[in-house]
């Protein structure tokens, strides 16, 4: 299995299959591929099965479904398209795991499993909301994602801590610990325009922030889309 990562501001992941290799994506990020490789839609898959499993998959940010691509006779090539200005990062898991913002996997092999990451405390889990829902990537295989705007690595020594905007917040390594910190003084909660939380990330380990979100791109474009009628 080989891999590429072309393009600028709106990459395109493409993988070649060799014969009787197969990967999974998420549903909807198929771009195009060669006409012998099969798609075949499943419930199971990312090291999940069972209702239990496929209800926790969805809950970490992944659907219900998957898409199973398989090159049989012979090899063959399967596209994936970033959907926001941004990059797509691959990843080799080596035995180590990764927590990825709920919509940033794309597709990985099949010996990686994804799961809900449970918060590691109360006030995560209460005040965190939706968009502290992460995905623990786990396994020996590889996987890609897709991170919004530029991607900014940093390496975190013992101890060290970040305070990041969750939104911001686009993968880390589980040996980074993280919680939920509340913004200091009520002018700046109330008015600041930042929102109560915070993303404490403590290390070690390596942290990749993203510089740009969905809802952030949402945000920016609302004032140009105008209403029906115009």
């Amino acid at each position: 299995m080989q891999s590429d990562i072309s393009g600028t501001v709106m990459p395109v992941l493409r993988i070649l299959l060799d014969a009787g290799e197969s990967i999974l994506a998420e549903t909807g990020e198929f771009a195009w591929k060669s006409s012998h490789i099969s798609m075949q839609t499943v419930t199971s898959g990312a090291g999940q099965s069972g209702l239990f499993g496929v209800v926790t998959r969805a809950l970490a940010g992944g659907g219900l479904f998957m898409t199973r691509f398989t090159a049989h006779s012979q090899p063959g090539l399967i596209a994936f398209t970033s959907k926001i200005p941004g990059h797509i990062t691959e990843h080799d898991l080596r035995g180590k795991a990764y927590l990825v913002h709920r919509h940033g996997f794309i597709a990985g092999t099949e010996d990686v499993r994804m799961e809900l990451a449970f918060q590691r405390n109360l006030g995560a889990g209460v005040f965190g909301g939706d968009g502290f829902r992460l995905q623990k990537l786990s396994g020996t295989g590889r996987f890609w994602c897709s991170l919004g705007g530029e991607v900014i690595t940093h390496d975190l020594a013992p101890g060290e801590q970040i305070d990041v905007h969750p939104g911001h917040v686009g993968m880390f390594e589980e040996s980074v610990q993280f919680d939920i910190t509340v913004i200091p003084g009520l002018r700046n909660k109330l008015f600041g325009g930042d929102g109560f939380f915070m993303a404490r990330l403590t290390g070690p380990g390596r942290i990749w922030l993203q510089t740009m979100t969905p809802s952030g791109l949402a945000h920016a474009l609302m004032p140009y889309l105008g209403t029906r009628g115009e």
